[in-house]
């Protein structure tokens, strides 16, 4: 049951409240609180009543000038009193455009107040027109822009202090605003760029890095970064950040020309390096001048020219034209190629002594020379002209292949007319090249001469191979087709006093010329140890130790020594022995009759010259007629990155694929197969022996006996 005296429920309560509120707006002043809100914005109101000259101001204009109601005199002069001096012209021509017009009145100006500050106003209305139709006042409203104003001149302070360029496009394109260093980079002032459309007064800008890039920012409102170069006068490079703003394209961009160039520099130092580590890498795999400047051709073309023709120039004091030759040559495109070939193989006889060739190889560091040749200036007026005319030449540089004071040969590089002239930085990598190629070409020559010299030595020690009855000795030396590989390998064959035949196959560590003179040393010491006392091999073998340490013959070498034996049990059999000592070499071959191969794999001593005390073993193998023994060197079987088994059994293999053949048609045969770049030396003996009940075969050579190499002088010997 209800309380009338109890407490009030509580939506009465708060229909209460509410009603209370309302009272309370309905108490509100609502002209004091427009009034308070236009002043916390900074607006004020005005009205000029021209038929009076009265000037009204509301309180928050006569606040932002420093008036009260009875400082305010409420006219004209009044309002003129407080504007800035050099804004009041300004100002008052505005008001008389809108008068005049009864229009609107814009105007900007700055107030100065009697404490001494100053407060900038934007002030905006109409004129309006009485019923004259002339204008009988003036209303409108004010705006306290100070704030605004000093954020602008702050931020346009920091656009002139920045270390970076900056300017804006308005939608028009047209210049808006300038910073001090955008003004430095672009060698303009401000008034000159101003008001102008960046296309017409940067003409290089459109259909560039530049315009795309500022076009594509106004359609799609997207930030974008790029680096773009622009021609003369700016000659440069500069980074650019191009934003949206205000409508257009704001620039902020740097001048990075130098880092460019920096850049480039490095970049043209790794290409050179590179360059000649590529050059480098491929002269240290041939020492063979012509294909060394084949395969130096390829890193030149295209990279630093259209085309190049490599030559030699061979010793001696005759004229140069007898002692050079164009020994390679290379275009950029291939279908041009066999015109170049053409040319090459007749330039030579046809370069005029007035020529680049000509003044290189009068001393010149290089000669450098443009345009389209004329007949003489290059080569004479003919086929050749005719030839290097249909090249499309335009810049020629020759430049000389020096090694140790001696020009080894030269390299002719063309360009056409769209790569243009050579440059100093092109020189500078070319002249690098061509002081590496130079060495390389006189290493190859000291080392053919060097090569020629080992060769000649160690085939002058490779005697004739004797020819003792029934048996045909053959004998193969295969020298390496490239490198420095020559001089330790030998075989040697010989007869003794007691009719047996003696075989020998060798290598001595290195491959050089000394290598071969060791061996020479080597192979005389065994020779006249063998003649001087009949001795199995391993006895032969360790006197040589001994003899080789006592000599000092300062070198190792492997080595089999072989005894083929035909005593009187074994003749009346037909057979032989093969009975050796191995100093570390690798086994010999054997090719029974059957053509079956079977390596003779026996314990292997150490080789020559490690120590005089060596204990050395004597191996033993019946042979039948019409089998063959084949002693052989590493350069036959061995490959890089092989093991050496699977050298040997190749060998095997190979022999027995040569089943029938005669002596001379196998070892050919075995060099062709297993060994066909040869990259290292090769000596091989083969022996073949026949059968004692038939006659001597025809290959064994003519019946030179033992005891038929008698010295008439001393017969008893």
């Amino acid at each position: 049951m209800h309380d009338p005296g109890g407490a009030a429920p509580a939506h009465r309560a708060r229909r209460s409240e509410t009603a209370t509120h309302g009272i309370d707006h309905a108490d509100v002043d609502r002209p004091a609180l427009l009034e308070a809100a236009a002043r916390a914005a900074g607006l004020g109101t005005f009205q000029w009543d021209l038929v009076t000259g009265a000037l009204r101001w509301d309180a928050a204009l006569l606040d932002v000038f420093g008036y009260d109601e009875e400082t305010f005199g409420g006219t004209i002069d009044a309002f003129n009193a407080r504007v800035h001096p050099d804004d009041v012209a300004p100002v008052t021509a505005a008001l008389d455009r809108a008068i005049a017009t009864c229009g609107v009145y814009e105007a900007e100006f700055r107030v100065l107040r009697p404490d001494g500050t100053m407060s900038w106003l934007t002030a905006r209305g109409r004129a309006l027109a009485g019923p004259s139709g002339t204008a009988e006042q003036v209303v409108g409203v004010t705006t306290d822009t100070t704030a605004l104003r000093a954020g602008e001149e702050r931020v346009q302070q920091i656009l002139e202090d920045m270390t970076v360029g900056y300017y804006w496009l308005d939608p028009e394109w047209r210049f808006g605003y300038v910073n001090a260093e955008a003004e430095r980079i672009l060698g303009s002032p401000r008034e000159r760029l101003l008001g102008g459309v960046v296309w017409d007064l940067f003409p290089a800008a459109s259909g560039s890095t530049f315009g795309d890039g500022y076009r594509e920012v106004a359609r799609t409102g997207e930030p974008m970064v790029f680096d773009a170069y622009y021609p003369a006068p700016l000659d440069g490079w500069y980074e650019v950040r191009a934003v949206p703003e205000r409508g257009g394209v704001a620039a902020y961009f740097t001048d990075i020309t130098e880092r460019r160039r920096a850049l480039e520099l490095a970049e043209e130092a790794q290409a050179r390096s590179a360059l000649l580590v590529a050059v480098a890498t491929d002269l240290a795999e041939t020492l063979d001048p012509v294909r060394a400047l084949e395969a130096v051709l390829p890193h030149l073309v295209p990279g630093m020219a259209d085309f190049a023709i490599a030559s030699t120039l061979d010793d001696g004091q005759g004229p140069w034209k007898e002692r050079l030759h164009d020994v390679a040559a290379l275009h950029a495109d291939p279908a041009v190629q066999p015109v170049l070939d053409r040319y090459r193989t007749i330039r030579v006889p046809a370069l005029t002594a007035t020529s680049l060739i000509a003044e290189t190889l009068a001393g010149a560091p290089h000669a450098l020379r443009s345009g389209t040749p004329r007949p003489g200036d290059l080569v004479e007026d003919g086929p050749a002209h005719d030839l290097l005319v249909s090249l499309a030449p335009h810049a020629f540089v020759v430049m000389p292949l020096r090694g140790r004071g001696h020009v080894r040969g030269l390299i002719t590089l063309v360009r056409g007319a769209e790569r243009g002239d050579f440059t100093e930085p092109d020189l500078t990598a070319l002249r690098d090249v061509m002081a590496q190629i130079g060495l390389a070409l006189d290493n190859a020559h000291l080392h053919a001469v060097q090569r020629g010299l080992a060769e000649e030595l160690q085939r002058g020690l490779l005697t004739p191979l004797p020819e003792p009855d029934h048996l045909h000795l053959v004998a193969r030396y295969a020298p390496a087709t490239s490198g420095a590989q020559i001089g330790g390998d030998w075989y040697d064959a010989f007869l003794v006093r007691d009719g047996s035949t003696c075989l020998v196959i060798g290598d001595v560590t290195g491959h050089d010329l000394r290598a071969a003179v060791s061996m020479a040393q080597v192979r005389n010491l065994l020779r006249g140890g063998a003649h001087a006392v009949i001795e199995p091999p391993a006895a032969i073998l360790e006197s040589l130790d001994w003899a080789m340490h006592d000599l000092a013959v300062g070198t190792i070498s492997t080595g089999i020594l072989a005894r083929v034996e035909q005593p009187d049990d074994l003749e009346e059999r037909d057979l032989r022995r093969l009975r050796w000592s191995s100093a570390g070499h690798l086994p010999p071959l054997l090719i029974h009759p059957d053509g079956t191969a079977e390596l003779l794999y026996r314990q292997a001593d150490l080789p020559l010259g490690v120590r005089v005390h060596t204990e050395r073993q004597d191996h033993t193998q019946l042979i039948r007629p019409g089998s063959t023994v084949l002693l052989y060197t590493d350069g036959l079987v061995e490959r890089r990155g092989e093991s050496l088994m699977v050298g040997l059994e190749r060998l095997r293999s190979s022999a027995e694929q040569f089943e029938g053949l005669s002596l001379d048609e196998l070892c050919d045969g075995l060099i062709a197969d297993l060994a066909p770049t040869r990259e290292d030396d090769i000596a091989l003996l083969a022996m073949r022996a026949f059968t004692a009940e038939e006659p001597r075969p025809a290959e064994a050579g003519p019946e030179v006996l033992p005891e038929d190499l008698v010295d008439p002088l001393h017969p008893g010997t």
